[in-house]
C-alpha cells in the first residue's frame, strides 16, 4: 500500500483540490481516500486502474463529508486559489481565469473538464469515475470545451 500512496497520492490530491479549490480538505481527503482504500482493497478487482479506483473513493469520500458539513456543500465558490509560490503572476491570472470560467460551466461539463485539465485522467477514466463510457466523456468535455470558448468571445 506504501507504494501505491507513493505512486498515486497526488493524482488523488490533485483530483480532489479541483473540486473543493481548498489545499486542508484536500489533503485530509486525501488521507481518508487511503484509509478508506485499505480498509476495501479486498474489493479491488482490477477491471479499472488503481487510479480511478482511488478517485472513485475520493469521490465518495468528498460527497460524505459534504453530507456531514452542509455549512461547506458549495466548496466550488471559495475564493482560494492553488496556486504555488513558485508560479509567477501571469500564471497566477491565467489559472484563477481558467477556474472562474470552469466553475460558470453547468454540470456535467464542470465536472469532466475538471477532472481532465487538473485531475490529468484520461476520457475512459473519467467515464469510470462518473459512471458513464469513455465516448460520454469525451464528448462532454468537447462540449464544455467549446462553451467556454463561446464564453470567451462574449467576454471579448
Amino acid at each position: 500500500m506504501d507504494e501505491i500512496y507513493r505512486d498515486h497520492a497526488k493524482a488523488v490530491y490533485r483530483y480532489l483540490l479541483s473540486l473543493t479549490h481548498d489545499d486542508s480538505l484536500a489533503e485530509e481527503l486525501t488521507q481518508e481516500t487511503f484509509y478508506q482504500a485499505i480498509r476495501t482493497v479486498d474489493r479491488y478487482d482490477g477491471s479499472c486502474k488503481i487510479t480511478t479506483w482511488l478517485c472513485s473513493i475520493a469521490k465518495n469520500s468528498l460527497l460524505t463529508y459534504r453530507r456531514k458539513h452542509p455549512e461547506h456543500e458549495d466548496l466550488m465558490d471559495t475564493d482560494k486559489t492553488t496556486d504555488s509560490a513558485e508560479r509567477t503572476v501571469v500564471d497566477n491570472l491565467q489559472h484563477l481565469s481558467l477556474l472562474k470560467r470552469l466553475h460558470s460551466l453547468e454540470e456535467p461539463y464542470r465536472e469532466v473538464m475538471y477532472l481532465r485539465i487538473f485531475g490529468d485522467l484520461s476520457f475512459k477514466e473519467i467515464g469510470e469515475v462518473l459512471g458513464r463510457n469513455e465516448n460520454w466523456a469525451r464528448v462532454t468535455f468537447y462540449r464544455g470545451k467549446d462553451k467556454l470558448g463561446k464564453e470567451e468571445d462574449v467576454n471579448e
